[in-house]
């Protein structure tokens, strides 16, 4: 088993294009069209400065002030949920998440590199929804039933991880 993360492939479409976007403002501190056009580039996706202008208007991607001084591309959620609070709090997003998620996951449970959340019936979707919002490296996706969800983590340890954290982030209201 390699330790190596897998890579995403994504198709040639809009949808696509938008998602690899949305993660590269998610997962890097991005300060032009530029630069963000050239991180698309190294996964394969070419796109002329003109859409990449028009997908960022679309998504509402808005320079941002952080807190160093550098002004950066963010959009919705990616502008709040990886700043930690103060003391290495949590994120803005996790307490959102906390008290979106603490009615609706009644169990958690880690089995290899997989995360079993069970909610109640009909709320699957929405509880995998909300996880799928909150930017994490180390989870490939969601899948979601009526009263399941199951979420495919990179590796085992990652799996727990994450389980422990969505126990603890349901547990606190």
């Amino acid at each position: 088993m390699s330790d190596s993360t897998p890579s995403l492939q994504r198709p040639a479409t809009r949808a696509a294009r938008l998602s690899a976007i949305e993660q590269a403002l998610v997962h890097h501190i991005v300060t032009s069209q530029s630069q963000l056009s050239q991180i698309l580039a190294d996964q394969g996706i070419a796109v002329t400065q003109a859409t990449l202008s028009r997908d960022l208007d679309e998504m509402n991607a808005t320079k941002t002030r952080l807190a160093d001084g550098t002004v950066a591309y963010a959009i919705g959620h990616a502008a709040t949920a990886p700043a930690r609070g103060e003391n290495g709090g949590e994120s803005r997003g996790e307490q959102q998440m906390s008290r979106v998620l603490s009615g609706l996951i009644t169990s958690v449970a880690a089995a290899r590199n997989l995360v079993v959340v069970h909610t109640p019936s009909g709320a699957a979707q929405y509880v995998a929804s909300v996880i799928d919002k909150q930017p994490a490296a180390d989870v490939l996706g969601t899948i979601a039933g009526d009263d399941t969800v199951m979420m495919i983590c990179i590796d085992d340890d990652s799996a727990q991880s994450r389980a422990d954290w969505l126990l603890a982030l349901a547990s606190k209201n």
